[in-house]
């Protein structure tokens, strides 16, 4: 049974998070059409794209002029980072 999906506020305006999604997915077109000529999905194909995914939100990030760029235009918050070595540089 297929899920109906709505779009839209009350007042048919496009929320926040499908503006995001909009603005990931035109970020994935290249992968998106990659995905179209895939004829059989199994298990590796879908890790692949998830690693492409990834590997690509992590280069687009890296590129923008201020950090949090993307979360900030869509009114959310950035994300603090966590602090993993607050005293000292890590030994490895």
């Amino acid at each position: 049974m297929a899920r109906e999906e709505t779009f839209g506020d009350e007042h048919g305006n496009p929320t926040r998070l499908e503006l995001l999604k909009l603005d990931v997915d035109t970020r994935m077109v290249d992968l998106w059409r990659e995905a179209e000529e895939i004829a059989y999905w199994n298990l590796q194909n879908v890790a692949d794209f998830m690693r492409a995914a990834y590997g690509k939100g992590y280069c687009d990030a890296l590129g923008e002029p201020t950090r949090g760029q993307l979360t900030q235009e869509h009114g959310y918050k950035t994300p603090q980072r966590p602090a993993i070595f607050p005293d000292s540089e890590p030994e490895f």
